[in-house]
């Protein structure tokens, strides 16, 4: 370099400005260092490198590129800025580098990926990327001319998209990690010329000489153990004009990269200099490498490596499971509200509840089943509470809300003869009702020896008759509105623990009021307890319960079915049965057998009777439930049943097609056909 005229004036000479500018050219002189720049580090304790990302200097002097992070990548600089080209042709000036490294792994014999020295127009990394890029380069710009990078690589890893020799080579870089010439880690013997293999992640330190010849344009890279004055025949050469590469300033230093696998890349020493040879680096004063870590102590390294993802793979599939868990449990007793239901919050009961109540629902305490749900046994976790907690289906989002309306305006029905629906609980397509619980179950598992008791005797029978008008009279004329059951028959009488009957469910119930004539609806209930006229109307009324209650009486008194499976597959209405009997004169043969004539004759004879006379087959013949009850209570004589009555009324059945009808299915089978639907269910 060739310094101004201006330097060789006297200083006396010079005026203030002069000497201003004097200083300011030795200022910028020192940011950039000259031809014969060289310089030699025996360890980096005190240095002023420049680093980033994991790359430190440990307090012995190491310069420690990675520290076993995951994805890691170190980068350290020499802190002044070279210039590479001549000034006098703009060629880059011959150059020599020498470094000491180590590669110590928590494995023998692997590690992960490697390091490079280099020759950069830049500090800049921050785009660089781990693993197989050496945090030199990256996808986007590997490859690329405008890089202006110089790089001899110390590779443990086999990358076949760079097209590696092998998983322990060097290799020379210009632009790219693909290698213009690489070659197996080692030396050649000056002795006998045999080439000697060195693994680079063997845990011991090696020397590498990097040398250009600016003549020749020759790149030659040397490996050694340490210790080992520098072969006379390099690792690899090639032959490559850098001056089209380097810029004519450019950085030196070294990058280091992690894959997944525990490892750190060290160098001890470096040397660099610039038209000559790098000076000798003093290997008495490196700083000494970490011990290897002990078998023992790698065992717990590697157990660890392993057990640490395990266990945050298992924390997180812990905390997805009770997130899952939460929102099922949430899920599970999600329930559904609607602002039309606040006027009926009392007698809302949480789901959890009733889950709890009925332990999950869990058959064994199932009381029974049929086509509007399943009853469940239950007892309610907070007053101990005994109840029976139906569970209906619905698909219809409006018919559930009326169905629902409907349902609570019940539970407002106080009658010691009604079984009491003490509250619900609406989900998504469900409904569960909640009523006071029966222990002694339906009435028609005594009467037909379906439980292991003594038979109903007659009192408890006329006192379940008598129970069962009084809540009829009660539906249809004392409450608020009209309320026609539309389901009177013996399995819907419920016992208490005095065995007195309770009429429950209302599933088919039909509300309205009083003096409004009744809609057509549905045609809904059980063969053998339907009105003829409901088939012909489809309008439910207050004497087509009458009806049903006429049928219920009879099959009180006589213990039969109100179908009578017959001889040779044929079937009797209990109806027909009983006239017969009384056209026979044999009345008292159609008292249940099971009481063996313990009965109050005049009571039986009565309840007949009146069973005969509500389930007369035109309705305007039957009493209203105000009059049974005075029939029961002998306020007043029913009418009597001549032998010309009989007969007429048996013809007036088959003559409606009554008989024929009914025939046609099965006993106790719900029956439903559409006439015209205006309403209801």
């Amino acid at each position: 370099m060739h310094l101004p005229v201006l330097f060789f004036m006297p200083i006396s000479d010079m005026k203030p400005m002069s000497l201003l500018l004097l200083k300011l050219l030795f200022l910028g002189l020192s940011f950039v260092a000259g031809d014969d720049h060289k310089f030699s580090y025996s360890g980096f304790a005190s240095t002023n490198l420049t680093l980033d990302g994991t790359a430190s200097v440990t307090p012995n002097g190491l310069l420690e590129l990675t520290n076993g992070t995951t994805l890691g990548q170190g980068h350290a600089f020499y802190p002044t800025p070279l210039r590479f080209h001549n000034s006098s042709d703009g060629t880059v000036q011959s150059f020599s580098f020498s470094f000491v490294f180590a590669i110590i792994s928590l494995y023998n014999d692997l590690s992960s990926n490697g390091m490079t020295m280099f020759i950069a127009p830049s500090k800049n990394f921050s785009s660089a990327m781990p693993v197989q890029y050496l945090g030199l380069l990256n996808s986007q710009n590997n490859g690329n001319q405008t890089n202006h990078i110089f790089a001899v690589e110390l590779d443990t890893f086999k990358n076949m998209e760079f097209q590696d020799i092998n998983d322990n080579h060097i290799g020379i870089d210009i632009n790219g990690l693909q290698s213009i010439q690489s070659h197996d880690a080692g030396f050649y013997d000056d002795k006998n010329g045999t080439f000697q293999g060195l693994g680079l992640d063997s845990q011991e330190a090696m020397q590498v000489w990097v040398d250009y010849n600016r003549e020749k344009m020759l790149i030659n890279a040397t490996m050694a153990p340490l210790g080992m004055a520098k072969p006379k025949t390099p690792t690899l050469s090639a032959n490559y004009n850098l001056s089209t590469v380097l810029t004519d300033v450019a950085y030196i230093g070294f990058t280091a990269a992690m894959g997944k696998i525990n490892t750190r890349h060290y160098v001890l020493g470096w040397s660099f200099g610039m038209n000559g040879p790098a000076p000798a680096i003093n290997a008495t004063m490196l700083p000494k490498l970490p011990p290897r870590p002990h078998p023992k102590e790698r065992r717990r390294l590697r157990v660890l490596e392993i057990t640490l993802p395990l266990a945050t793979a298992v924390l997180i599939l812990s905390v997805a499971i009770i997130v899952f868990l939460l929102v099922r449990r949430h899920l599970r007793y999600a329930e559904l509200h609607d602002d039309w239901e606040v006027e009926f919050g009392p007698h809302r009961f949480s789901y959890k509840d009733l889950f709890r109540a009925t332990q999950g629902f869990d058959d064994k305490n199932l009381l029974g089943a049929g086509g509007f749900g399943r009853v469940y046994r239950g007892v309610l976790p907070r007053n101990k509470l005994m109840v029976a907690v139906k569970r209906v289906s619905h698909d219809s989002r409006q018919g559930m809300k009326e169905f629902i309306a409907e349902i609570v305006s019940i539970g407002r029905l106080q009658n010691p003869n009604l079984v009491q629906l003490l509250g619900y609980c609406r989900r998504r397509g469900e409904l569960l009702l909640v009523y006071e619980y029966m222990p002694n179950g339906s009435l028609d598992k005594y009467l037909y020896g379906e439980v292991d008791k003594s038979t109903l005797t007659w009192d408890q029978r006329f006192r379940i008759i008598r129970g069962i008008a009084s809540a009829l009279i009660y539906l249809h004329e004392e409450w608020e509105k009209v309320v026609v059951h539309r389901d009177i028959k013996a399995s819907n009488v419920l016992l208490d623990d005095e065995l007195n009957g309770r009429l429950g469910d209302f599933g088919l119930a039909r509300l309205y009021d009083h003096g409004v004539e009744q809609e057509t609806t549905r045609v809904v209930g059980t063969i053998g307890y339907l009105a003829p006229e409901l088939a012909r109307t489809g309008k439910a009324t207050p004497l087509t319960d009458v009806f049903a209650f006429g049928t219920f009486i009879l099959e009180v008194t006589c213990g039969q079915r109100p179908i009578i499976q017959g001889t040779e597959d044929t079937q009797v209405m209990l109806v027909d049965w009983v006239l017969e009997h009384v056209q026979q004169g044999s009345l008292a043969d159609a008292i249940d057998t099971r009481l063996k004539g313990h009965y109050n004759v005049h009571e039986a004879y009565l309840a007949l009777k009146l069973g005969l006379l509500c389930s007369h087959p035109f309705a305007s013949a039957r009493p209203s439930m105000q009059q049974v009850i005075q029939y029961l209570d002998g306020h007043i004589e029913p009418p009597e049943l001549t032998a010309h009555q009989s007969f007429q009324a048996l013809a007036l059945m088959q003559n409606e097609g009554f008989d024929s009808y009914i025939m046609s299915y099965p006993s106790s089978t719900t029956f439903a056909t559409v006439s015209s639907i205006s309403g209801g269910r």
